[in-house]
């Protein structure tokens, strides 16, 4: 009697932390469920491959050498989507070829920022599928301006506390996209509007729940006329001692979690992409240290513009507040946010 062949995803994550790990838990989650899952990724920020034994990975040429990727410009983003399709395509062929001896490749799953997939799946007939690793609501007021950017762009500074027409309760000041000058140029207006379509794909997964975001998916569901999987949050589907941290995690804090009062401590955390500068960062110190609450506080390398971590704290900073407050470099996120 024949085997019964399983089926497998390819995965297709973008490169920032906040998008991998997203992709990542999904993988977990069709893992689960009984799918081989194959994850294309870029070169920087290579997965840990030791965190993820279940997986197949598959590095791709990004062509992202010689760019500033501490924030990511758009002509750099163009550059590794133009640079990954002939990756990602050979890769694919070879997939399909060897089909009749291993596994069946059902779908590719991408992030909206990696477009150049659909242009891959499109030319070898597979289906694809969108993942969207943030809000139905931050998706719907980026459709909602893109239908008509003129209504929006330029506006005046008097403007910013102004409701964004269609979008109560949004500001102008609450843009989510970026903005100069109270405009956007037309590159980066391109490039949102690119983010946006889906192209040939036959579905978008979703890391909301339709019980939080259900009027927000069901505007967006109209637009795009494709079936919606909102599945997440995924965090909550996966174990949470699988790591998809990019940078190394200080687990020290943990153990200094365990010690403190129930819903007493304060976390700060930027994320693996924002800086501050050295204003900010004396800000957020006092207004720590004068809350007279315990406190968790992430300052990660490279964060304040013009120092490499935690150096730019006011002198005695650390052995003023004492045990009452930690500071590392990077915390292991998901056990922090479930202690």
């Amino acid at each position: 009697m024949k085997a019964q062949r399983k089926q497998s995803v390819v995965l297709v994550p973008y490169l920032l932390q906040g998008h991998l790990t997203p992709m990542l838990q999904l993988g977990n989650i069709l893992h689960s469920q009984g799918f081989s899952v194959i994850v294309a990724h870029t070169e920087y920020n290579t997965p840990n491959y030791s965190n993820h034994p279940q997986f197949v990975f598959h590095s791709m040429d990004d062509g992202l050498k010689g760019f500033d990727m501490s924030f990511p410009s758009v002509k750099s983003i163009h550059c590794m989507n133009e640079s990954c399709k002939a990756p990602l395509r050979n890769y694919l062929v070879r997939m399909m070829e060897e089909e009749e001896e291993g596994d069946q490749l059902a779908c590719i799953i991408y992030d909206n920022v990696m477009f150049f997939v659909d242009d891959v799946a499109t030319q070898l007939k597979l289906p694809s599928i969108v993942l969207r690793t943030f809000s139905a609501a931050c998706m719907h007021s980026m459709v909602t301006i893109f239908q008509q950017p003129e209504k929006y762009f330029p506006f005046e500074d008097s403007q910013l506390l102004d409701p964004l027409p269609e979008l109560h309760p949004l500001r102008f000041k609450d843009v989510p996209i970026h903005v100069i000058n109270n405009t956007v140029p037309e590159p980066v207006l391109d490039f949102y509007k690119r983010i946006n379509d889906i192209g040939s794909s036959v579905a978008t997964i979703w890391n909301t729940m339709q019980d939080l975001e259900n009027s927000m998916l069901l505007r967006l569901q109209k637009h795009y006329k494709v079936p919606f999987f909102p599945i997440g949050p995924f965090p909550k589907m996966v174990p949470l001692a699988s790591s998809t941290s990019i940078l190394e995690e200080d687990n020290s804090c943990i153990e200094w979690l365990d010690r403190q009062t129930p819903n007493s401590v304060l976390y700060v955390s930027l994320g693996s992409l924002v800086r501050i500068d050295e204003k900010e960062l004396i800000e957020t110190a006092w207004g720590l240290a004068n809350s007279e609450q315990p406190f968790l506080w992430v300052i990660r390398p490279g964060s304040v513009s013009g120092f490499q971590c935690a150096e730019a704290l006011p002198d005695g900073y650390e052995e003023m507040v004492g045990e009452r407050g930690r500071i590392v470099k990077w915390a292991p996120q998901k056990q922090v946010l479930a202690h």
